[in-house]
């Protein structure tokens, strides 16, 4: 069985963490165990993306979309988008700059999920 639930929120710093609880919360109704690691990864990957849309996205206005579908085999797909027409970029970060280093925490997850 495949499940899809999909959302949109402002472009708002406080909406990263709206987005973190609803795919959580949507994972966890359909089965996943709050514990489970595909979940916890999920949720860090909507966290960094959404973060990304917020920062970089095209505008608060238009705000960001959010889907998260559970596939049968217990794998989940997980999808951030904003307006914005640039491609998202990794940064590069000192080692004492608190930001920079999302996009290589996404990439580093997508390539252990085999993605």
């Amino acid at each position: 069985m495949v499940r899809r639930n999909s959302f949109r929120l402002p472009g708002h710093p406080v909406s990263v963490g709206l987005a973190r609880r609803r795919v959580r919360d949507h994972l966890a109704a359909w089965g996943h165990d709050p514990r489970d690691r595909t979940l916890e990864h999920a949720v860090l990957l909507v966290s960094e993306l959404a973060t990304n849309a917020v920062r970089h996205g095209s505008s608060a206005r238009a705000g960001f979309e959010v889907a998260v579908t559970a596939l049968a085999d217990g794998s989940c797909l997980v999808e951030v988008s904003d307006g914005s027409r640039s491609e998202p970029r990794p940064g590069r970060a000192a080692e004492d700059e608190e930001t920079g280093r999302g996009l290589h925490l996404v990439e580093h997850l997508a390539t252990a999920w085999g993605v």
